[in-house]
Formats: C-alpha cells, structure tokens, sequence
C-alpha cells in the first residue's frame, strides 16, 4: 500500500468516527428519484424500477465494482412488507479515472444515470397500497479525498390490484434508457430458458457451433419457404453453368441474406422491437416488390434491349454479377426475417439481456449462415440447369418459367398493400394467367418431348391450383372477434378463458395455423370453451399495437396465449402447432 492510499484510509477512520460521535454533517453530493413501469400491479405481476441519481459537478460515486478495495461500492438493498422476489440489479456503464491517492484508475459515477430492477409481486398478496423501501448507499469522492459512506432512505408506493382491473404502463420513456426484461411469463415456451442458459454455460465456439445449427433447423419451418422459388428463379434464371462462378454467387447471395438478417436481429432484440418489423413498412415492401419486377424482367430479354450492358454490369444486374447475388441476398435478408420460432425468440432474448451489439451481431450473422446454407446448395443445383446439354430455344422458355415464378413472389408480397376485397384473387388469377400463357402462347422448345411434357404438368398444376384457390369454401374456424382492451377486461372480470392469437398478414405460419389448425373441427369445438380474439399486428409500429406489444411481451408473428379463468397465461404458442398439438395445450386449462 503506498503513502497516498495510507493517508487517504486514515482520513476516511477519522471521519466515520467525527460523524459518528459528533453528529458532523457531510455535504450532500446528490439527489435521488425512484420510477415504476406501471401504475399499479396484479397479484404475481411484474413491476420495473428504476432509481435517478444525479451527482453534483466537480463530484463523483464509486461505482459498484470500483477496482479499490478499499473503497465503498455503490449498492441498493430493497425491502417490503410483501414477500417479493427482486431480480437483477441493472447498473449503467461506469468510467474509468484517475484519481491522486490511487495506484490504479477507479471505476465511478458522474453525473446523471439511472439504475433499474425487476420486483416480482406475490401471487398471495393482499390487495392495497404496499411500501417498498430501499436503502441506496454510496461514497462520494473528488480527486482530492472522499467522504464517509452515506445511505439514503426513500420508500416507493405500490397498489395491488384485482386481474380486473385495468393497469396503465408509465415512465416509458425512462425506461427506454435502462436495459430491463421481464421474467418470461409463466407457460411460456420453456425452450426459451432452455436456449439461453444453454448459451450462457458453453464457451464461445461451442455457442457459434449451436447458434449455426439452429439457423439451419429454421430451414424446416414455413417462414422460409419462399426462399426456395426465389432462389430457383434467381440462379436458375441468370446463373453461368460453371461450378467456381456459380459457388461463389451462391457465397454471395447467402452473406447478404445473413447480414441482413443478423443487423435486423440485432436491432430489434436490443430495441425490444417486434422481430421483423421491416414487412410492416410499405416503402420496404414496395422495394421488394420492386426487385422481385425488375429481377422477372431480366427473366423475358428485357435487360438485353431496355438497358445498357455496361449499366446493368454496375448495378449488379449482369448474368454473372457477384454484386447482384449480394443484392439479392440482402432482399432475401429481409423476407427471411418475419416469422421467427422459439429458438430465434430466445436468441433474441439472449442478446438483449448481453446488450452487446458486436455480440449480437456475430451470433445472428452465424445463426443466419446456417440458414443460408442450403440455398448455397440449391444455387449451385439451379444455376446448373444452364449446363445442360442442347441449350437453346428451351432454355429461354425455361427462363420465362422463372420469370412467373419471381412476379408471383412480387405479388404475394405485395398482399399487406392490396385492397382486402382482390387480396384473395390476386395470386390465384395470376397463377391461371401464367399457366395460360406457358401452355399456349410460350410455344418455345415445344418439339423436345421432355420439356414440353414438363411445361405441360407445370402449367396444369398452375392452372388446377389456380382453380382451387377462387372455389369458394366454407371458412371454418373458431368464432373470433378483435381484440379491444374492454373486451378484454371483460373476459377477465367475467373469469372467462381465452384464446389471443396476435398475426400479421406478412406471417406465413400464422397463414398456416389459420387453414390447418384452426380449420379442424375439434379445435373449433374446444374453442367455444373460451374467448377467441385475433390482434392483427400487420402495422406493429402504429401506436396503438406498440401498446399491446408492450403489455403482452410480443417478440413476434405467430403468437397465441392461452389464458385461464384466473387471468395467468398458461401457454405462449410462438411458431405452428398442429391441431393435435394445440388440442392438448387448451385440452387442461381451467
């Protein structure tokens, strides 16, 4: 220990002892405010803190890790008269000075900061008015000497209330600025947990190795199902038959869908935000439509007369153009990212509770390479068809073949912007008329016997599919009704069950689960049993779905919560289920 620390410990006995005795009075360095996230709260509900300490100029706090043992770490203890259970403490990011009477820089508090924590509230508790005190201790320092350690007592007021009653959320805006996350709700996927301390106990290179394998599993979930066509009519349509160049496109392509996908993953798990909420956005949408037009066009020789070589080269748009797979993988980023499962909720959750961006980043980016993966395969298998043998005549038919399937991509995903009256007719007319015209009119390559019996089959199944679609069919399914806060508080106080599937009109499993799921007649008999009410969350950036995200804890498209006649969540559904599998998860509930 040296001469400048001795001092300073002697300094520091001698003032304990002169305000203990003597009652000396030492100068107070701050002010402190306490916040809570709601005005009041349900038995076994959920409660953030957050405490506002602002430190008068030319002053510092320890912060709680202040590197000096012998200095007094910044700490908050919490009380009640109710048998809470207290989550973690959030501190803010401290610095790092340099102060006279010490060897090494000291981690403190400047200014103005907030520091937050989750109470969890009894399922038992008494209905009323509760005091939560907390007694929050510091040491004030400068750079010449430091104070004696100090403790301020302040008590926080909190109302239980009835699940009844209607509970309004407050302080957002505070906090915004503190990284917070509720307890995952009772039923929620547990898979969730599972992932994430899975995470926090394997090493770096065994977490990438589980991430990457996670990515790939999405390759079998519905949200992905229309990067299989779009890849086919890409490298299909405009890929050179050599295996180097058509590896390398395919690299390209699956590097741009990962970055997408890893910047959207990042942002939004450290936002909070619901996970993919670009396909909200009609100018996103519309840019994507847009590409998926322009990238047909190339499919019908357009390119060839309509723009210049060396402009089509630049852009990206060449046969061969590794800046074009790149583009395209960027858009491709996009469409991927919507619908999400319990492994990428659970990613989400993950990052957001690390709050670390260049993490966040790494582990979404190897998520989405693992989920690229396949569609590198499926490049190089589409981009081949150019080698085969007798190319010519057909292989432009082959070509218009590709073009269909890339506008038909462009006007599924221009749904959300369609009136809601053609929504239902606008892919089906257009699989009839491309049917049509590749049957009758595109007569190119028709006297190869094997295409034209392949061109026949393709355009019957687009025709017969067509037909399918604009029958019209009685529409099963529970009886549902939008959801509004008073239906909702209605159903609590009236202890009724409920049903609550939040969907979007860009989410491909929640399209599933309305034709396969809730279409089966059991379901539909089970569910008279409960409230059934749909959120539609297809513009969840309006105000008023931001509202319902936040009461819920929506991470994303589908989920369905099911809830008992106590008002608890039993089971957060976030991916398809079958019928029978839904069955069992409403079959028990009370």
């Amino acid at each position: 220990m040296n001469y400048n620390k001795l001092l300073f410990l002697v300094f520091l006995f001698i003032s304990e002892i002169l305000f203990a005795q003597f009652g000396f009075q030492q100068e107070e360095i701050l002010t402190l405010e306490s916040y809570q996230s709601f005005e009041k709260v349900h038995p076994k509900g959920e409660i953030k803190l957050a405490f506002e300490v602002e430190i008068s100029d030319e002053w510092h706090i320890n912060s709680n890790k202040p590197k000096e043992d012998y200095l007094i770490p910044t700490e908050i203890n919490i009380t009640s008269d109710l048998e809470i259970s207290q989550g973690e403490i959030v501190f803010p990011e401290a610095h790092d000075i340099k102060l006279d009477f010490s060897d090494i820089p000291v981690s403190v508090y400047e200014g103005k900061f907030y520091i937050g924590t989750t109470v969890k509230i009894p399922a038992n508790a008494e209905l009323g008015v509760h005091n939560i005190v907390f007694e929050f201790t510091y040491q004030g320092c400068n750079n010449v000497t430091c104070m004696a350690p100090s403790t301020i007592l302040d008590t926080l007021e909190i109302e239980v209330v009835k699940k009844t009653e209607s509970i309004q959320e407050v302080n957002s805006e505070i906090f915004s600025s503190i990284d917070l996350n509720y307890t995952p709700a009772a039923g929620a996927d547990e898979s969730e947990d599972t992932l994430q301390s899975k995470l926090e106990s394997s090493g770096l290179i065994l977490t990438l190795i589980i991430v990457f394998l996670g990515g790939l599993a999405l390759n079998l979930t519905p949200c992905v199902y229309p990067l299989i066509p779009i890849t086919i009519g890409y490298f299909g349509g405009q890929s050179e038959g050599r295996t180097s160049k058509l590896f390398l496109m395919g690299l390209f392509y699956v590097l741009g869908m990962a970055l997408t996908y890893s910047v959207v993953g990042v942002v939004t798990a450290l936002s909070g935000a619901v996970f993919g909420t670009l396909l909200q956005n009609p100018m996103v949408i519309l840019f994507i439509v847009l590409v998926f037009i322009l990238l047909s066009l190339s499919m019908f020789g357009v390119y060839e007369f309509k723009l210049p070589d060396s402009l089509v080269a630049k852009a990206g748009g060449a046969k061969s153009g590794l800046l074009g797979a790149f583009f395209m993988g960027l858009t491709m980023g996009i469409v991927a990212a919507p619908c999400i499962g319990p492994f990428v909720i659970g990613l989400v959750t993950y990052v957001a509770a690390k709050g670390d961006p260049f993490y966040g980043f790494l582990l979404f980016f190897i998520m989405a390479v693992g989920l690229g993966l396949p569609y590198l395969v499926l490049a190089l298998f589409s981009g081949k068809i150019k080698s085969l043998p007798r190319a010519g005549f057909w292989m432009d038919a082959v070509k218009h073949i590709f073009g269909f399937i890339l506008l038909g991509m462009a006007i599924y995903f221009a749904e959300p912007l369609l009136p809601k009256s053609i929504v239902k007719y606008a892919l089906p007319v257009f699989m009839m008329i491309s049917g049509v015209i590749l049957l009758f009119l595109d007569r190119k390559a028709s006297e190869i016997i094997g295409f034209r019996i392949f061109k026949i089959l393709f355009s019957g199944l687009l025709i017969a599919g067509s037909v399918y679609l604009l029958l019209p069919s009685e529409e099963k399914s529970p009886d549902w009704q939008y959801y509004t806060e008073d239906t909702y508080q209605a159903a609590l106080q009236n202890n009724d069950k409920m049903i609550i599937d939040f969907y979007a009109d860009w989410c491909i499993p929640c399209k599933e689960l309305d034709a396969l799921t809730f279409s089966d007649q059991k379901v539909i008999e089970k569910s008279k049993e409960f409230i059934n009410m749909k959120v539609d969350m297809t513009k969840t950036l309006s105000e008023q779905t931001e509202i319902i995200r936040k009461k819920f804890n929506i991470r994303g498209m589908p989920t369905v919560l099911i809830i008992n006649s106590e008002g608890e969540e039993v089971e957060r559904i976030t991916g398809f289920v079958n019928a029978e599998e839904f069955l069992n998860m409403i079959d028990g509930v009370k």
